[in-house]
């Protein structure tokens, strides 16, 4: 895990930065297509946003369930 310690911030970093010069880029060569290409981005973005709240979601029902197993009956 040290190894994660430089590369989760540089990648926080430098996403959005390559992606904000992608859309200007974009933007110089097609115009307009920009917009699609925007959407698409926000389209996987949700789509990702969804996948790690169903995964988290799943994770605390299951430790809530690991604990009340714990318990024991009652």
């Amino acid at each position: 895990m040290r190894f994660m310690k430089i590369a989760k911030p540089l990648l926080l970093v430098t996403t959005p930065i390559g992606l904000a010069g992608g859309l200007y880029e974009g933007w110089q060569l097609a115009g307009g297509l920009v917009v699609a290409m925007a959407a698409l981005i926000g389209v996987i973005a949700v789509a990702l946003g969804s996948i790690v709240l169903t995964i988290r979601r799943e994770r605390a029902a299951q430790e809530q369930r690991n604990k009340e197993a714990a318990a024991g009956p009652q």
